[in-house]
C-alpha cells in the first residue's frame, strides 16, 4: 500500500499546486484598472506610437443613434493611412497573419487591407469590469481545463497564464447580458452569386433571466436560441443550446425543432465539427462566433503577444446605408468597406490531441487584447495545409458598451468560396440588448411555439 499512499500524496500536492496557480496573485489583480485595463489589456500604447494608450473606450453617446437603433460612425472623418495589397504585403509581413498573406496570394487582384489610425474603442459596463476582477482572483480551471469554478459573468482569466486560459476568455467574453437580433448568413458561389438565410437569435446569460435565482446552483454559461425565418424551405426551424460551464462533465445540450416534421429532437451534432446550420458545408458548429464550445479536443500553446493588423471599428461595413449586394462579391467580401487597424493580439496555437479527431487538425488564433474576442483564426487540415481563414470584422456597440462584430467571414482557400454571417444592414432593427426572457423561453417545449411558420 505504501506506493499508493505516496502516489496519492504526490497527486494531492500536485493538484493543490495547480489550483493555487490557476488564480492570479493579489499583486497582479491590483494591476487591473491601473497598468492593465479592467479586463487585462495593457493600458499603455506601443513604443512606436502606432498603437495608442487605452483611455476608456468610446462613450455611449459617441455618435448619433437612429430610431431603429443603428448608429453612425464615430470615426467617419478618418482616412486610410495606407493600403496593403498583393504588391506590397511583404513590407508588412511581420504584422500579418499567415491567413492574410494567403488571401493576398489567392486573390492578388482584388484582396486589399485599408489601414487606419488605431482606435482603442472597447468599453464595458462596470459590473463586467467588477466580475473580471473577481475572476482574476478566484476563477480556476477544473476537469483538466475543460470547465470553470468560482466564475462570474464574463472574462474568466483577465490575467492568463497559458493558451487555454486565453481561449476561455474568448469563450466567456462579454456579448451583452441579454440580446435579441435579426441577422443574415450567405455562402456566395465562386462567381459571387448568393442567397440569404435569415435568423432571429436570442442570447441570455443566466443572471439576466427574469426568473434568475442567485441561490440556486448554476451550471450554464448562457442560453442561445436561433430561429430560421428565410428562406421559406427552412423557415420555422429552431435551434436551442444550453451552453454549460463544464462541457466535459456536463456536455452542451442542444435541440432542434424541424418545422416540416413538427418534432423536437436532441442535437448532439451541434458541437465541435458538426455541420453549421444552413451553411452549405462551409462551416462547422464551432466556427460560429469564430470559435465556441468545449476546448478539450485540442492542446493549447500560448505564443505570447504580437502586433497585428486586424479588422476593427467597422462602422462603415455595418451601416444600414450599405446593402448586401454591395458587400458580397466573388472570392471575398468588398474590401473597400473593411477597416483594419494595428492592435496587440494574443497568439495561440491549437493542435488536435493524440487520440482525438476534428476536421481542423490545427487552428491558429489571434485575439484582440482589449475585447478578448477572436479577430482572426487560421484553420489547417490533416495534411498541415492552410484550409480556411476566419476573420471577425469587429466594432464596438458603444450605446450598450458591448464589443461585437459587424459580421464574421470564413474563407475556404481551396474551394474559392466563403461564408459570411451576422450581417444586419438591411434588417428592420439593430441589436436589442433590452431583451427580456425567462428560463421557460429556453426549454425544448418552447421550441414548438417559436417554430410556428
Amino acid at each position: 500500500m505504501k506506493p499508493i499512499i505516496l502516489a496519492s500524496t504526490f497527486l494531492a500536492s500536485t493538484l493543490a499546486a495547480q489550483i493555487s496557480f490557476a488564480a492570479a496573485d493579489a499583486d497582479k489583480v491590483a494591476e487591473l484598472g491601473n497598468s492593465l485595463t479592467p479586463v487585462g489589456a495593457e493600458v499603455a500604447g506601443n513604443a512606436a506610437g502606432s498603437i495608442p494608450a487605452w483611455t476608456g473606450g468610446l462613450a455611449t453617446d459617441a455618435a448619433a443613434v437612429d430610431a431603429n437603433g443603428f448608429f453612425a460612425n464615430p470615426y467617419a472623418d478618418d482616412q486610410p493611412l495606407f493600403v496593403i495589397t498583393a504588391a506590397n504585403y511583404e513590407e508588412y509581413a511581420d504584422q500579418l497573419a499567415p491567413g492574410q498573406i494567403a488571401m493576398f496570394k489567392r486573390y492578388p487582384d482584388t484582396f486589399k487591407m485599408r489601414v487606419f489610425d488605431s482606435r482603442r474603442s472597447v468599453a464595458l459596463p462596470q459590473e463586467i469590469n467588477d466580475a473580471a476582477k473577481h475572476n482574476a482572483a478566484n476563477t480556476e480551471l477544473v476537469a483538466g481545463g475543460n470547465g470553470l469554478t468560482n466564475y462570474q459573468m464574463a472574462y474568466a482569466f483577465p490575467i492568463p497564464k497559458d493558451g487555454l486560459e486565453v481561449i476561455w476568455n474568448q469563450i466567456t467574453r462579454y456579448r451583452g447580458a441579454s440580446l435579441q437580433r435579426t441577422v443574415t448568413q450567405a455562402t456566395p458561389q465562386v462567381n459571387g452569386n448568393y442567397n440569404l438565410v435569415r435568423f432571429v437569435e436570442e442570447y441570455v446569460l443566466p443572471s439576466a433571466l427574469t426568473d434568475y435565482d442567485a441561490s440556486a446552483p448554476n451550471e450554464m454559461l448562457y442560453y442561445f436560441k436561433q430561429q430560421v425565418t428565410d428562406p421559406s424551405r427552412l423557415a420555422g426551424n429552431v435551434l436551442l443550446v444550453h451552453e454549460t460551464i463544464n462541457q466535459v462533465a456536463n456536455p452542451r445540450m442542444a435541440w432542434i425543432y424541424n418545422a416540416g416534421q413538427r418534432r423536437v429532437r436532441r442535437a448532439p451534432q451541434v458541437s465541435y465539427d458538426g455541420p453549421g446550420t444552413a451553411a452549405d458545408g462551409m462551416r462547422t458548429s464551432d466556427n460560429l462566433d469564430l470559435y465556441n464550445g468545449a476546448p478539450d479536443r485540442y492542446d493549447w500553446k500560448l505564443n505570447g503577444k504580437r502586433e497585428m493588423f486586424i479588422s476593427y471599428n467597422n462602422y462603415e461595413l455595418a451601416s444600414p446605408s450599405v446593402k448586401y449586394d454591395q458587400i458580397f462579391q466573388a472570392g471575398h467580401i468588398n474590401q473597400d468597406l473593411v477597416r483594419y487597424e494595428l492592435h496587440r493580439v494574443w497568439d495561440v496555437e491549437a493542435n488536435v490531441k493524440q487520440g482525438e479527431r476534428h476536421i481542423y487538425a490545427k487552428r491558429h488564433f489571434f485575439l484582440d487584447e482589449d475585447s478578448w474576442q477572436a479577430a482572426h483564426i487560421d484553420h489547417y487540415d490533416g495534411r498541415g495545409e492552410l484550409w480556411r481563414v476566419a476573420e471577425a470584422e469587429g466594432l464596438q456597440r458603444f450605446p450598450d458598451k458591448v464589443p461585437s462584430y459587424a459580421m464574421e467571414t470564413l474563407y475556404d482557400l481551396m474551394a474559392g468560396r466563403y461564408l459570411a454571417m451576422g450581417m444586419n444592414n438591411e434588417e428592420r432593427n439593430n441589436y436589442d440588448y433590452s431583451y427580456k426572457a425567462s428560463s421557460n423561453d429556453f426549454t425544448p417545449t418552447a421550441l414548438r411555439q417559436a417554430g410556428v411558420r
